[in-house]
């Protein structure tokens, strides 16, 4: 009894020696990050607009932390179940159990094939996502000059269960602005892959054809141009557009929704629309706009 005692205390020394490294190194962070919040606080007292792509940004940063876990777990569980086979092995009676080898085989493979397939499915993810935060940037990059003339611009509004990626509020209109960052194909004709038509209702790419996007960039202005309806306590109407970065476009017929390529953002103010705002209506809207997107924490906290 006390033999199988003190190899079931073997069996967890083996345990903790594995776990202690990376539990200290958590707890040694958190607690240092605790204490730099308590003791220091920051000089600004108003959260930040949110830039291009935050929501990106942070679904980027999450789904590489669940990458650079799941690497740790693959690096890990294997050592792991490789130290529980080897103190089982001087465990009394599991000496000669011949299928134990087998199992501890057959757990370990089915874990690896577990997170091998996990990982390849968070790469096709992250580039993904880090097309679609280039495309954001890049498109957010030149609205911003639009501010030169006069224009409020705002990004990553945050809506009912989803963001429209930018806001543009003039005098020329507001424009909701969608972006996507659809990659292109290697092969092939570089002149021609990086053409798409457009007639007014689809969008025409060198190998497929879609209308998401429209209709994704007119519900979102009309989701929009109701809520400023409401908060500014008049009518208020907002332009659709798709912002394409990187693509040529090819018009053949217009529709309700304006698409752009990222070098063609410049000209959006130049294409007025049916209604104009005055100064006081451009205050307005952009004085929602503002509060809506002041939801960026600061880093430290706020007290003393």
């Amino acid at each position: 009894m006390e033999a199988l005692a003190g190899q079931a205390v073997l069996l967890i020394a083996v345990l903790a020696t594995i776990f202690a490294g990376p539990l200290l190194a958590v707890a040694f962070v958190t607690v240092r990050r605790r204490r730099a919040r308590t003791q220091r606080r920051s000089p600004m007292r108003r959260a930040l607009l949110r830039l291009p792509g935050h929501s990106l940004r942070e679904q980027l940063d999450e789904a590489t932390g669940t990458v650079m876990s799941d690497i740790f777990m693959l690096m890990l569980v294997p050592l792991m179940m490789l130290a529980m086979f080897l103190a089982h092995g001087h465990i009394p009676g599991l000496q000669r159990t011949a299928h134990l080898p087998t199992i501890y085989t057959v757990v370990v493979l089915g874990f690896v094939a577990f997170m091998v397939h996990r990982l390849w499915k968070a790469g096709t993810r992250l580039d993904r996502l880090k097309a679609g935060l280039d495309a954001e940037l890049a498109v957010g990059q030149e609205l911003d000059q639009l501010m030169r003339q006069g224009a409020a611009v705002y990004h990553d509004v945050p809506a009912e269960g989803f963001n429209i990626d930018h806001v543009v509020v003039s005098k020329a209109g507001i424009f909701a602005v969608e972006t996507k960052g659809f990659t292109k194909q290697v092969a092939g004709s570089a002149k021609e892959n990086c053409r798409v038509g457009y007639d007014g209702r689809t969008l025409r790419f060198p190998n497929w054809t879609t209308t998401a996007p429209l209709e994704q960039a007119e519900r979102q202005s009309d989701w929009l141009a109701k809520w400023l309806s409401g908060a500014t306590g008049s009518p208020v109407c907002v332009h659709p557009v798709l912002a394409l970065p990187g693509w040529f476009i090819e018009h053949s017929g217009r529709g309700p929704v304006r698409v752009y390529s990222g070098a063609q953002l410049p000209e959006l103010l130049q294409a007025r629309g049916p209604q104009t705002l005055t100064e006081q209506e451009v205050q307005r809207a952009a004085f929602q706009l503002d509060q809506r997107c002041r939801t960026v924490e600061l880093l430290y906290s706020q007290q003393p």
